[in-house]
């Protein structure tokens, strides 16, 4: 048996991630405010002295991936994408990786809107870096990671997930330029207050591909407006002026779309200025607005997290609450009074299984560090 008395070199771990604020807009170059939480993946790494045999084991599905590193190409399993695109990334850049084994294990929530792909791709990334010493920057690690998922999984994200995974610092948040990748860690200091996310457990159909189609509607956008002003490169550069120029021309949901994102870019520097000032009840307020452009304009989240978003208004303890994640499923994040979350938790999950049918589960997070190295064995 190949992972019997499996003694690893190098183990990785690699978060999730949570956003604070700033959703669908790091592919349209704007701003976002991610960190990555106490959740993780873990990978154990070891050379098996071959040259191209790979056996990757996840304990979470319970599967061993078999690869040939002269014959990788994607598979028809959606988990295995992620490591044969950072794989196949990679080889695009070197020759130095040979075979190797590996073990994965996880505490990260899969579907619930926290990146368990990114940190999956990141992990990978970092791990076959050091273990091979690939000598690849962490930028460099971050882009590949991006494009593993848009090559190989199918999904156009931005930038935001992957570089909160890998650059986040404990007890911050990241305020991230997506255009520049400019960044500042702006310190959490949210006591007596926690987040709290509360999984719908929930990923409807639409998820994968109405997230390519949003993507896609706000490059429609971006066409019409740069035919008028042709040297604005993205809808970060675009004002609620601009775009009202532009009312009659525009098809009604794609104007929506970009008022959406137009909006968000400016609730994420807004709130970024509240977590510095210390002012959490308007920071509370900006969550509940940006559920709202989520919900009408970008028309993105679902019945289950409308529900809990409005529940969480008759709550005095809960400052804000919205939608994380591409939409249609997975979290909502709540600003919440750390005393409340007990009776908070039991109260909701009990009015949302009377209706939706479905248990609700609670996760309460601590922003974290991103993807980090340890050179312990495996036990």
């Amino acid at each position: 048996m190949i992972f019997t008395n499996f003694k690893a070199e190098l183990k990785i771990v690699s978060p999730g991630r949570i956003n604070l604020i700033g959703e669908h807009t790091d592919y349209n170059n704007g701003f976002v405010l991610p960190t990555a939480i106490d959740k993780n993946i873990y990978f154990y790494f070891k050379k098996n002295n071959s040259n191209n045999h790979c056996n990757i084991y996840s304990k979470s599905y319970d599967r061993i991936l078999e690869l040939d590193l002269e014959t990788v190409k994607p598979s028809k399993i959606e988990w295995e994408n992620y490591i044969l695109g950072v794989i196949n990334e990679l080889q695009n850049i070197t020759n130095k990786i040979k075979g190797f084994d590996c073990i994965i294990e996880s505490d990260l929530p899969i579907g619930a809107g926290i990146s368990s792909s990114a940190s999956l791709e990141c992990g990978m990334a970092l791990g076959l870096n050091t273990l091979f010493n690939l000598e690849q920057p962490l930028n460099t690690l971050i882009k590949l990671s991006r494009a593993a998922e848009h090559n190989y999984v199918g999904t156009k994200c931005g930038i935001m997930d992957q570089f909160a995974v890998v650059m986040s610092k404990k007890d911050h948040v990241i305020l991230l330029d997506c255009e520049s990748l400019d960044y500042e860690y702006i310190p959490i200091n949210i006591s007596p207050y926690k987040f709290l996310l509360l999984n719908t457990n929930v990923s409807h159909n639409l998820a994968s591909s109405a997230y390519n189609k949003r993507r896609e509607e706000c490059e429609e956008g971006l066409k019409i407006i740069q035919m008028e002003y042709p040297e604005i490169g993205s809808l970060r550069h675009v004002d609620l002026s601009i775009l009202e120029q532009f009312k009659t021309e525009i098809n009604p949901i794609i104007y929506n779309r970009c008022y959406y994102v137009i909006n968000e870019n400016s609730r994420v520097i807004e709130a970024a200025e509240n977590l510095k000032s210390g002012d959490l009840k308007a920071l509370g307020t900006l969550l509940y607005k940006s559920h709202y452009g989520l919900e009408n304009h970008y028309e993105v989240s679902c019945d289950e997290l409308d529900f809990l978003v409005e529940f969480s208004k008759y709550n005095n303890e809960i400052l804000g609450s919205r939608m994380m994640g591409g939409g249609f499923g997975g979290c909502t994040i709540n600003l919440i009074h750390e005393d409340a979350i007990e009776s908070y938790v039991t109260k909701v999950s009990k009015v949302y299984k009377d209706i939706f049918g479905i248990e609700l589960t609670p996760i309460t997070v601590s922003p974290s560090q991103g993807t980090s190295i340890q050179l312990n064995q495996y036990s």
